[in-house]
């Protein structure tokens, strides 16, 4: 599809004239979440972006300065079984990370590691550390900036992820509140580095938002950028060559995984209804900004062909992954609730019958499913077992088919 010249323009009004202007007015869809309050009410991730929980600016959420009380039962201790009733495809759920807000986890190539998103309970930037799950050791990449979206390469050597440190060592802004719950496109661009953080190098360089990579087996990396003036989705090599448009339809196309096998993809879309819809969400993008409240599934061949959508809720649906099988898709949905604040975990086929609830959690928020590569396990971040109102931490469960 033609690039509009309203959208063109968009484009460079994010990316600005001179460094203040392209410091943070551009905007990286941080799906990667704002991980502040831990509840979610939008996507988020690379799968999607938010658990923040989408509370009302003007309510201050429970937990938080202003807000009432909120009376919180004793966590279980450390090792317990944390699976709830219902959770028939579930089993063995343990909690793997605790305090602070931890969410967007997912599997080294190895099943012996996690890439995780953290922001610590002092507060800060969100940051990506790993997860040796046997040593239970938590280590982060750098300490700048704020970052999103991580994953290992395969050999697990190496890991890719989205920063704005180049820009500012410092967090930037949080979105203006007075356009309703959005998300701030950040002015992220793609790294890779050593598992130590060492050998960083950027290969998007690109204005604008450039994050939510992952990697299919080859190497091959999906993502989501803003450079063609709309949210698009991506290919390009490790080295950041071999550039493809995947995608060419106006809306925000972004989370996206390639199935296992690699000859598919997978990604959360919203597509604006034509008229005032569509103008809205050019107004928004203008400004640095996307609304994430209706989002839908949607799948493709891995080269954007044969593009076909799977899920019609009309919520928040995020964070796709395809099981090890080829025909399982796990995700996340606030579709049972009308205030669209609770997400739970669901499964579907990958033609998007047969749709089953996972989780069944009143806490709120259940989200970024991932199989491990040999399908016996998931791993999934929840409020569950907080210590604290909205406290995210990251699980991880034996898979009952």
């Amino acid at each position: 599809m033609e690039v509009t010249p309203f959208l063109f323009g968009a484009a460079r009004a994010l990316v600005g004239i001179g460094g203040l202007m392209r410091r943070w007015t551009t905007a990286g869809l941080a799906l990667a979440l704002p991980l502040a309050l831990g509840a979610a009410v939008g996507a988020t991730g690379c799968a999607g972006s938010s658990t923040s929980g989408g509370v009302p600016a003007t309510a201050p959420a429970s937990g938080q300065p202003g807000a009432p009380a909120e009376s919180m039962p004793t966590p279980k201790p450390k090792g317990a079984d944390l699976t709830l009733p219902g959770e028939t495809h579930l089993r063995n759920v343990r909690q793997v990370t605790f305090g602070g807000q931890n969410a967007e986890a997912y599997w080294s190539w190895d099943d012996s590691a996690l890439s995780l998103q953290v922001t610590p309970a002092s507060g800060g930037c969100d940051r990506i550390n790993i997860l040796d799950l046997k040593a239970g050791t938590l280590t982060p990449i750098m300490h700048s900036g704020r970052q999103t979206c991580a994953y290992f390469l395969p050999g697990d050597r190496q890991i890719l992820f989205a920063s704005t440190h180049e820009l500012s060592p410092d967090c930037p802004p949080e979105p203006d509140r007075s356009h309703g719950y959005t998300w701030p496109l950040y002015d992220y661009d793609i790294y890779v580095a050593n598992r130590d953080g060492s050998d960083l190098h950027n290969i998007t360089r690109t204005p604008g938002y450039d994050a939510e990579a992952t990697v299919r087996s080859d190497g091959r990396i999906v993502f989501t950028s803003t450079r063609s003036g709309d949210i698009e989705l991506w290919a390009m090599d490790p080295d950041g060559g071999n550039l493809q448009q995947l995608t060419h339809t106006v809306g925000y196309d972004g989370g996206a995984y390639f199935s296992p096998d690699g000859s598919k993809l997978i990604w959360r879309a919203s597509r604006p209804a034509p008229g005032q819809e569509e103008q809205d969400y050019k107004d928004l993008l203008a400004q640095g900004l996307v609304r994430p409240t209706k989002m839908e599934l949607w799948t493709a061949n891995a080269d954007g062909s044969g593009a076909y959508q799977l899920t019609d809720f009309g919520k928040a649906s995020f964070a796709p992954y395809i099981a090890p099988d080829e025909k399982t898709v796990v995700f996340a949905s606030n579709k049972l609730d009308p205030k669209g604040r609770a997400f739970e975990i669901w499964k579907m086929n990958l033609d998007g019958s047969g749709l089953e609830q996972v989780t069944h959690d009143p806490s709120g928020f259940n989200a970024f499913p991932m199989f491990s590569r040999d399908g016996k396990k998931l791993v999934f971040s929840s409020n569950r077992n907080g210590s604290v109102p909205h406290e995210t931490n990251v699980f991880v469960a034996e898979w009952v088919p």
